[in-house]
């Protein structure tokens, strides 16, 4: 079964750093285009960033822009965002997609209906 499971979100205070991490199981996240998702209470699902099945293109939305990283480790079969500089405005349930679809080789895009799989979500949360 084709499983992606988020981990890593938490309670931090503005300005403060997490890691959130999406592991795979049963395939192999290498050869997907991978990206992130969140939703904030009363608020639509936006998308954050994502990367390339190539590994050669990532793209972050402006506003976590220069404070969102997102990297993928295929030995570990994990795909990371590092998000520094937390904003209160950052709170919400981050998920993790991928897209076993061709396409999306050496770019990516924020479409919610461009991925076939979504992890469950991980709560992030930024407040002093």
């Amino acid at each position: 079964q084709l499983q992606l499971v988020e981990s890593g979100g938490g309670l931090v205070q503005p300005g403060g750093s997490l890691r959130l991490s999406c592991a795979a199981s049963g395939f192999s996240l290498q050869y997907y285009a991978i990206g992130w998702f969140r939703q904030a209470p009363g608020k639509e699902r936006e998308g954050v960033s994502c990367i390339s099945r190539s590994d050669t293109s990532t793209y972050s939305v402006d506003f976590v822009k220069g404070r969102f990283t997102i990297s993928r480790d295929n030995a570990k079969n994990t795909v990371y965002l590092q998000m520094n500089s937390l904003e209160p405005e950052d709170t919400a349930v981050y998920y993790c997609v991928a897209r076993s679809r061709l396409g999306l080789f050496n770019h990516c895009v924020l479409s919610p209906g461009e991925y076939d799989y979504w992890g469950q979500g991980t709560q992030v949360t930024v407040s002093s």
